[in-house]
């Protein structure tokens, strides 16, 4: 939970909460970026955010700078700060928990926030669900995890920090003694574990050292001295909750799909059917009020081969994605299966014409809602909602695309690659598809950033001169002959304001025909930059910088 700014008064929940100690030192280790034998810390930059439990029983405590842990446990392994591995390797915990509990917050990787009230009663009783909890978690992850339940956040996340349970008349008597230094569990975001920090030792230096000490302080006084943070810290301390609890919900996908009998050879067919579907889909999504984000196609050849593509939904939800479109998109992915070019029949080849392989029939369609969510609750995009002008653009696109065909309106794409080139992919526009190279990779010999804005359809020759007016050249070792002063066209000259590089390249160096390239950044003088390769003796102009 977040420090909140509302004073309004909420009701108090009784909460379980789902704790994984350390779990940012746990998702390194699952990442492979240490050993679990080993004392492991997590470092921000500037000092220790988590400590493993072998390196805080050599004296590592959160806090410490990277040169104070590294004198109490010299073998220590600092790992840097990554939010978005701790996530992605939290979710099958939240996952797993929500086989029990229904609905969940995720108050930040490594702890969950549930509602114990009725998950409980279906339970047989709140310890009956803790076991549940912890079980199946261990099952589902290897992860041990420790739960808690209490009246209150505060409450509930120290209860779990020792594992117990703590009785709703309880709750004030279990707060009371603890150091306000608990305080900073309640908050999960950095800005706000810095600001209750803060609190934390002004409440010290007043002689605030428990809990009750600060409860025993009138609310208004509190709120009036020390803001909006002090009445955040009052009503925890009280065991009261700042807001309702926000608890996700998955929306499980829409599925339908239809048998084929007998199997589709033809795209008529195959899209009667799809027809069919596309209205039990709609039907179903309109009875649920949900929404979705992408539409996934799914075929079974006779031959027993699966086919699967992606497609994501114009503007980002369904909208106004009737039946019609979405055979649209069924119909363009079957004329590509059925044409041959996908897949091909067991016997294929035996009265085809030589290269022409036969196309396999389906026996088996289906079409399925995913990324669905209820109806109006799509996030916004950051600077608002489509304009009109953009669907005006999507609705003239989809028509284009029902004249042409699926192919016939291509986006761009960034996919992985070395040359700026390989680095642009054309898809179907609305085609989900990963990318044919993986961006993340490390491609070596890549062009630094910043990437060009324009890249010529066909390269224009060019030649690039030194200060004597002789042209530069490359060598074997990819090393030009002299520093380039000026780029010539057929038509003009431009000097050189700056240049970068060379940048040389070899790809597909154990073929007999190895592809050798240079590349030069290069600012000219009227202001423009541009993107030069070198290859095959002659110098081009690739790309055009903004």
């Amino acid at each position: 939970m977040t420090v909140s700014t509302s004073t309004g008064v909420t009701s108090t929940t009784r909460t379980a909460v789902l704790w994984v100690p350390d779990w940012p030192v746990v998702a390194a280790i699952a990442a492979g970026q240490a050993e679990p034998h080993h004392p492991a810390a997590v470092h921000d930059g500037r000092r220790v955010t988590t400590v493993s439990a072998l390196a805080r029983a050599q004296g590592v405590r959160r806090g410490m700078r990277r040169r104070q842990a590294q004198e109490c446990c010299p073998e220590l392994v600092l790992l840097p700060v990554d939010e978005g591995r701790d996530a992605r390797a939290f979710e099958p915990v939240a996952a797993a928990a929500e086989t029990v509990v229904a609905g969940l917050e995720v108050a930040r990787p490594g702890l969950l926030l549930l509602p114990a009230g009725g998950a409980s009663r279906f339970h047989g009783s709140e310890e009956a669900l803790a076991e549940a909890l912890v079980g199946r978690v261990a099952e589902r992850t290897g992860h041990e995890c420790l739960v808690g339940v209490a009246d209150g956040v505060l409450a509930a996340v120290l209860a779990a920090r020792t594992s117990s349970i703590v009785a709703s008349a309880r709750t004030h008597a279990f707060l009371a003694p603890l150091p306000v230094d608990e305080l900073v569990h309640a908050a999960t975001e950095g800005g706000a574990v810095t600001e209750v920090a803060g609190l934390v030792d002004l409440l010290h230096r007043l002689g605030l050292r428990t809990l009750g000490d600060l409860v025993a302080l009138p609310a208004a006084d509190v709120e009036a001295r020390f803001g909006r943070l002090g009445a955040w810290a009052h009503r925890l301390a009280r065991g009261e909750d700042v807001r309702p609890p926000v608890r996700r919900r998955l929306e499980p996908d829409v599925e339908v799909g239809c048998e084929l009998d007998p199997p589709a050879e033809r795209v008529d067919a195959a899209a009667f059917a799809a027809r069919r579907l596309a209205e039990q889909l709609q039907a179903v999504l309109l009875e649920r009020s949900v929404s979705c984000g992408r539409l996934r196609i799914t075929a079974r050849t006779d031959a027993g081969e699966e086919l699967v593509r992606t497609w994501r939904t114009d503007a980002g939800g369904l909208g106004g994605l009737s039946p019609a479109r979405i055979t649209d998109r069924v119909r363009w992915q079957l004329e590509g299966w059925l044409s041959g070019s996908a897949v091909t029949g067991a016997g294929a080849g035996a009265g085809a014409g030589a290269g022409t392989p036969a196309p396999a029939a389906l026996v088996r369609l289906g079409i399925a809602a995913e990324e669905v969510a209820p109806a109006g609750a799509e996030q916004g995009r950051l600077w608002g909602g489509a304009s009109g002008g953009d669907l005006r653009a999507h609705r003239a696109l989809l028509r284009v695309q029902g004249l042409l065909g699926g192919d016939g309106v291509l986006v761009a794409r960034l996919q992985g690659g070395r040359d700026v080139r390989d680095q642009v992919h054309l898809v179907p526009w609305g085609d989900a598809q990963a990318p044919v190279r993986a961006v993340d990779r490390p491609w070596p010999g890549r062009l630094p950033e910043p990437a060009p804005a324009t890249v010529l359809v066909e390269p224009a020759p060019v030649e690039v001169l030194d200060s004597a007016g002789d042209p530069v050249r490359v060598d074997a070792r990819l090393t030009m002959s002299a520093p380039p002063a000026s780029v010539r066209w057929p038509d003009e000259t431009q000097a050189l304001a700056a240049w970068a590089g060379p940048w040389p390249m070899v790809e597909r160096w154990w073929t007999p025909a190895p592809q050798r390239r240079v590349h030069l950044q290069a600012a000219l003088a009227d202001g423009r930059a541009l993107l030069l390769a070198f290859s095959g003796g002659r110098w081009t102009c690739e790309a055009v910088y903004d």
